[in-house]
């Protein structure tokens, strides 16, 4: 068996990310589902899966996903609970998101994420 370089995942992460933001869903799943195969338990392939159901509306498999593989494997990850607290709102969770989203806007280790965050709350 083989591997790849991290300069190499880190590649066709972003084409997979290029590919759903085009509505390429079924191209992003096959490259994220190649990439677990070297990287099962990488925090940017999590977040990668998180916005793909994201995008494809499929909102409750999301939250289902940060539940039990993303924020199991990462529970630290601010970006992965930031989504985790979109995909609640798209659901009209609203107590639940806010709950989550809060908890990412005051936190300070992941500037990125406490930015979504707060864009999500205004």
């Amino acid at each position: 068996m083989f591997d790849i370089t991290s300069s190499e995942a880190r590649l066709l992460l972003n084409i997979a990310l290029m590919a759903t933001g085009r509505n390429r869903f079924k191209s992003a799943e096959a490259i994220l589902s190649s990439l677990e195969a070297f990287r099962p338990c990488s925090e940017q392939l999590a977040v990668a899966r998180m916005i793909l159901a994201i995008s494809k509306g499929e909102l409750q498999e999301a939250v289902d996903f940060a539940d039990m593989k993303g924020l199991a494997d990462h529970p630290d990850s601010a970006m992965l609970k930031a989504f985790k607290g979109m995909a609640l709102l798209r659901l009209e969770r609203a107590v639940e998101a806010v709950k989550v989203i809060e908890e990412v806007a005051k936190q300070e280790e992941d500037p990125v994420a406490a930015r979504l965050a707060k864009d999500m709350m205004a």
